[in-house]
């Protein structure tokens, strides 16, 4: 029986953070859809005992599956391997430190329609968010607006990690898809733009967890020069990606899988 709901974990070197996650998932989804739902944790280059965490809390459930990518291929490289490997009619992806309550996930879930995606937005006037350090308020803001300077994308907030899409739409641009790391989601929402996928985006309910390893600085220049790479990807000065691969390039992360940038 093909699953009606695909719940896709990412998680990177998170043993401390994904087991009350993923239990609070299991206690909402699992008596909710029965066999209709499954839920993969793809573990990415882990060094830690996030895979054991994830097998543990998982319990032997044939409706949880655990994927193990031994490199580390970055944020969207898992949740491309999630999309592969799922087999709902609807299929979405989450954050592995719980900064999305499973209601909200499921919110998407109740108000997709017929749209081809539908992603929350921590932006919304009716969004509930627990704040984040100013630093990183200040940083989504510029990503968004930079985003929609460079893309054209009418989206609020493309980085929330709560996004939900039909299978039809992942199978049509899942072979599209370019990055893994920074800009990962825009690539994602991007295509789907462009191959006429209305796009959907919803108030939700968001908590800032602790624990998080990202360092803002380092984050947003490494953001700014992959978003400028994937603008130019599409672009007619298409030729110039191998000269910022050689020079700023450096300075991004580097997919093992596939000899190209993260």
């Amino acid at each position: 029986m093909s699953a009606k709901l695909s719940i896709i974990i990412p998680a990177y070197n998170e043993e401390q953070r994904l087991r009350p996650a993923l239990e609070e998932y299991l206690r909402f989804f699992l008596p909710r859809y029965g066999a209709a739902v499954e839920i993969l944790v793809v573990v990415n280059g882990s060094t830690d005992r996030t895979e054991q965490v994830a097998r543990e809390t998982a319990a032997g459930d044939p409706r949880v599956r655990v994927i193990v990518e031994p490199e580390r291929v970055g944020k969207g490289g898992a949740v491309e391997i999630g999309f592969a490997a799922a087999h709902g009619e609807l299929i979405g992806f989450v954050d592995a430190d719980g900064s999305t309550p499973p209601a909200a996930f499921q919110d998407l879930v109740d108000k997709i329609g017929d749209a081809g995606a539908i992603i929350a937005s921590r932006w919304h006037r009716d969004s509930v968010i627990t704040p984040q350090p100013l630093s990183r308020r200040i940083a989504s803001r510029m990503f968004n607006g930079l985003v929609r300077f460079l893309f054209r994308l009418p989206i609020t907030d493309t980085q929330c990690g709560a996004k939900v899409f039909t299978a039809p739409a992942i199978r049509d641009v899942l072979p599209k898809l370019g990055v893994t790391q920074w800009a990962f989601d825009v690539d994602l929402l991007f295509h789907l733009q462009q191959a006429g996928y209305r796009i959907k985006e919803i108030a939700t309910v968001w908590n800032d967890k602790a624990g998080s390893r990202l360092h803002v600085f380092t984050a947003s220049v490494e953001v700014v020069l992959a978003l400028i790479r994937l603008r130019l990807i599409y672009s007619r000065f298409h030729w110039l990606v191998p000269v910022i691969n050689k020079t700023i390039g450096r300075f991004l992360p580097w997919d093992p899988r596939r000899g190209r940038k993260l």
